[in-house]
């Protein structure tokens, strides 16, 4: 009686293991590689409701980051402005633009601005702007050269690994206090002055949490 199959099948399920083996590293290494925030965040640029050119207001003209984002040196939340203080100089500047139809509508009527959110957090990560900010984290280490931007895009992975880079060692990211608001300004370790930032990190207490409560609560 002849045999059904070959002796060849014999190796198949060897085979067939080490198939999926290799099948599982694949995929571990694509979604390690992909499905994460450097992959996934990094370039996100939304289309705003009022094309809103930062390079022109915070680059060309210089304004004050906290002249929109007015609760960053306070809470936690670096709050967007409402149409009013849009209005205080678009009363006067191209008030009849139809590009600021969306603002004059929300001046008039009270309803925000539909912004659309590109830097977001989850729920279960908790952040406060003003204790970075107040220790010489510059907005431009977490958000880029928004003064460049035209349309302000996610610039920074924004990840658990990239925030505990920081956390670890804070000193080649600091600047010094009048220099926290300047986008274009060098961190002091650039500046050769890496002593002063970790004399900083002593006189200031900066003593950044790189346990799971310190930004899990």
């Amino acid at each position: 009686m002849s045999k059904i199959f070959p002796k060849s099948a014999n190796a198949l399920p060897l085979q067939i293991v080490i198939f999926l083996f290799v099948l599982g590293g694949v995929a571990a290494a694509g979604i390690t590689y992909y499905a994460t925030p450097a992959y996934l965040r990094v370039g996100y640029q939304p289309v705003q409701p009022v094309p809103f050119d930062h390079s022109l207001h915070a680059g060309q003209l210089g304004m004050d980051c906290r002249y929109c984002h007015a609760s960053v040196e306070k809470s936690a939340t670096s709050s967007v402005p409402a149409a009013q203080t849009c209005m205080n100089c678009h009363s006067i500047i191209k008030p009849q633009s139809p590009l600021l139809e969306v603002v004059r509508q929300s001046y008039q009527t009270g309803d925000p601005v539909p912004w659309v959110k590109i830097h977001q957090n989850p729920d279960y990560v908790y952040f406060n702007h003003s204790v970075h900010v107040a220790r010489g984290v510059s907005c431009v280490e977490c958000h880029g050269k928004v003064n460049e931007m035209v349309t302000v895009q996610q610039a920074k992975p924004h990840s658990m690994s990239w925030c505990l880079d920081c956390h670890r060692n804070p000193a080649p990211r600091l600047r010094a206090p009048g220099d926290v608001y300047n986008l274009d300004s060098p961190t002091l370790a650039e500046q050769g002055k890496l002593a002063q930032a970790q004399g900083y990190i002593h006189d200031w207490k900066v003593n950044a949490p790189t346990s799971c409560s310190g930004c899990h609560r």
